[in-house]
């Protein structure tokens, strides 16, 4: 997709139109840009820039919170219409992915026909623009799909046509080169992808079996294949808050923890998965992060997540916290999960219910909170940025 979030936005309110907006933290808070709209990146804005150098090129841009349960809902829809023409479907992100056509398609001619049509589908049924890439391989279909951004269109039918596209490039421009790696090579006179396939052996040494890689891509060779995503192939679920300004009151941290708790537990439900260890994550005011977990029978509870991350925190140094985040990991299918004895007796799901409730009728006695009917629209990220901050300060 064309920056995504921010054409969702500008979708949903055309006197957006054209004009530079940045989606992420707003200037006064700490954070970052998400995505951006084109005339934004104009001023030389882009993802993960720390949000006040991104006002500092641009005040008089329109920032904006990211509101992920309706890019999502979107992106559900967009990977609807998508997966219609795909015999495998790769995610990468709400608004990324592979397509294998090789069988639905049949020929390279239909194959193009269907690139047109998932384009022509996304504008029509959603309004907003896509750009897609046509190859032979993985790799060459990810540079096809941004060589015309934005609404663009590309072709790259053999290694012959991806290595004469690419051979001039820099480095960066192959998969799995990153800033270190791209750097390493410079230091040994090796800049573009023609570089790579000229010193091969130099590269190999340098980099090893990542070495290997990149230069069988240099050569245009790239034999992965589109594996379709399953949800448990995630790692963890979690969800983390940074605060406006540093918390010390390790009281308040255990309230945030119940309402990052009930969000992991809606995302864990929602892809109808368990996890057997909570995780507990901090970011002190010094920037040091560090990272506790524990083993637990699977669950997905927000009373249990809540209860474990509880415990995890009273271990950590006490400190001004920055951030504060928990999450699930060990994730397992209904399938694969070892089900706990307590877990089929019906006092304990209840006994859950009961201690969330408990718990947030103290939020909401200390905070003044009323949550009766309005928890779901809690787990909008704004929504929960936004009533974590409220508490920070009457805390």
């Amino acid at each position: 997709m064309d920056a995504f979030y921010a054409s969702v936005e500008i979708r949903d309110n055309p006197a957006l139109r054209g004009k530079p907006l940045i989606i992420g933290a707003l200037p006064q808070e700490r954070g970052v840009v998400a995505t951006c709209s084109y005339e934004a990146r104009k001023y030389g804005i882009h993802s993960a820039m720390n949000i006040k150098e991104a006002y500092r090129l641009c005040p008089k841009g329109i920032y904006m919170h990211p509101d992920f349960e309706k890019y999502r809902a979107v992106s559900d829809r967009l990977h609807e219409i998508w997966n219609t023409y795909a015999a495998a479907s790769e995610t990468i992100a709400l608004d990324e992915a592979y397509l294998d056509v090789t069988e639905t398609a049949g020929n390279w001619k239909n194959a193009c026909a269907i690139a047109r049509t998932i384009k022509q589908r996304t504008r029509e049924e959603l309004g907003l623009s896509c750009s897609v890439g046509v190859a032979y391989s993985k790799s060459a279909a990810k540079t096809a799909s941004e060589e015309k951004k934005p609404d663009g269109y590309f072709e790259i039918p053999t290694p012959q046509a991806y290595v004469s596209l690419i051979s001039e490039r820099d480095v960066r421009v192959l998969y799995t080169v990153g800033e270190k790696t791209a750097e390493k090579l410079k230091r040994a006179g090796i800049r573009t992808v023609r570089d790579v396939r000229e010193q091969a052996e130099e590269v190999i040494r340098l980099l090893g079996k990542q070495g290997q890689w990149l230069t069988r891509l240099a050569s245009g060779r790239d034999e992965r294949r589109v594996v379709a995503y399953k949800p448990e192939d995630a790692k963890s679920i979690s969800r983390e808050l940074t605060f406006q300004e540093n918390v010390e009151d390790f009281s308040f941290l255990e309230d945030v923890l119940l309402l990052l708790a009930l969000s992991v537990e809606r995302r864990a439900e929602r892809v109808s998965l368990y996890g057997e260890g909570v995780t507990l994550k901090l970011t002190y005011a010094d920037m040091k992060s560090i990272t506790r977990s524990r083993l637990i029978p699977s669950t997905r509870s927000a009373a249990d997540v809540y209860a474990e991350a509880v415990r995890l925190l009273g271990e950590v140094p006490k400190k001004p916290v920055r951030l504060i985040g928990a999450g699930l990991y060990h994730l397992r299918g209904d399938e694969g999960r070892q089900v706990h004895f307590d877990d089929l007796l019906p006092e304990t799901e209840q006994r859950r219910r009961e201690v969330i409730h408990a718990a947030l009728q103290r939020l909401q006695r200390r905070y003044g909170l009323d949550f009766a009917g309005h928890l779901q629209q809690l787990f909008r990220g704004e929504t929960l940025y936004r009533t974590v901050e409220y508490m920070r300060r009457h805390s």
